[in-house]
């Protein structure tokens, strides 16, 4: 990977002792890879929006 997914501008390479990286200096971009999945809140009705709002 030679140019930002992002913005196309050149990609720097990182190092941290055995640890390596690329990031983009234009916009931020870092190639870190994450292990996640995104946790959806739970749905609020309308009605329930209103009824915390007058309990409290």
């Amino acid at each position: 990977m030679d140019e930002c997914p992002r913005c196309q501008s050149p990609l720097e390479r990182l190092s941290l002792g055995d640890v390596t990286t690329t990031a983009c200096n234009r916009c931020g971009f870092a190639d870190v890879p994450v292990d996640h999945e995104s946790e959806r809140p739970e749905f609020e009705s309308w009605r329930d929006a209103f009824n915390r709002f007058y309990e409290e």
